[in-house]
């Protein structure tokens, strides 16, 4: 079985090098491909990311250039449609999620329970940074509403670590270029009755002048997208 780690990337130059020793260093078990999307970065990610090619790794490195910023659900279409591995994992470049924890993330679908898994960051024990209200608050009601609309409970829509058997991927039709990815991806999944499971993870959020990105405008898409996805076949 193989495990395709899928990175979209944008501006990430600060983590993006420590963020694949992490992933360098797990052994999953699997033979595993890291592809990484750049989303027409402006902070030298593009020239670091050509400096890798010349590098020799155990684990085979793809790297897709999008010819124009388009945002984080556009970079996940372009990995997942370059991927070659049974099984996929999203991970973020920057720094908030730990590569250790994608074990656990992907268990159930090789243990054959799952085709599906989200990660939580509010059902485990593990440390969580103290950050936002206001995000928090956006989060679980974006979570609220797809829940009602996809009859499921969810916990935590937003978080990074999101896991699919290749099937999955095959069958879902992917529209949404930026943010509003995360719900459509439930809203799907959840319509074509895969069996979806959620996992806990640890959490170490970053602020605005840390680079955050997200934003207000992204919490309204979200909901948008909740309805657009629910009430259209």
């Amino acid at each position: 079985m193989k495990l395709s780690i899928i990175i979209p990337v944008y501006n990430e130059l600060k983590t993006l090098p420590e963020i694949l020793k992490k992933i360098e260093a797990v052994d999953f078990g699997l033979e595993k491909e890291i592809i990484i999307i750049d989303d027409c970065s402006t902070d030298g990610t593009r020239d670091y990311l050509k400096s890798l090619t010349s590098l020799k790794s155990p684990t085979i490195l793809k790297i897709i250039y999008q010819e124009k910023n388009q945002g984080k659900g556009a970079a996940l279409r372009a990995g997942f449609k370059n991927m070659t591995g049974d099984l996929a994992v999203v991970q973020d470049a920057d720094l908030e999620y730990n590569p250790q924890e994608i074990k656990e993330v992907i268990a159930p679908i090789i243990n054959g329970h799952a085709d599906v898994v989200f990660s939580s960051r509010f059902l485990s024990d593990r440390p969580h940074r103290v950050l936002y209200f206001w995000h928090y608050l956006g989060n679980k009601t974006i979570t609220f509403f797809t829940n009602v609309f996809a009859n499921i409970n969810l916990t935590d829509v937003e978080s990074c670590y999101k896991a699919f058997r290749r099937a999955v991927l095959e069958k879902i039709n992917l529209q949404e270029n930026r943010f509003g990815f995360e719900v459509e991806i439930v809203i799907k999944a959840a319509r074509a009755k895969f069996r979806l499971y959620e996992v806990g993870v640890s959490y170490t959020g970053r602020t605005y002048a840390e680079g955050k990105k997200i934003s207000f405008k992204d919490g309204l898409r979200a909901l948008w997208c909740i309805l657009k996805y629910s009430l259209t076949k």
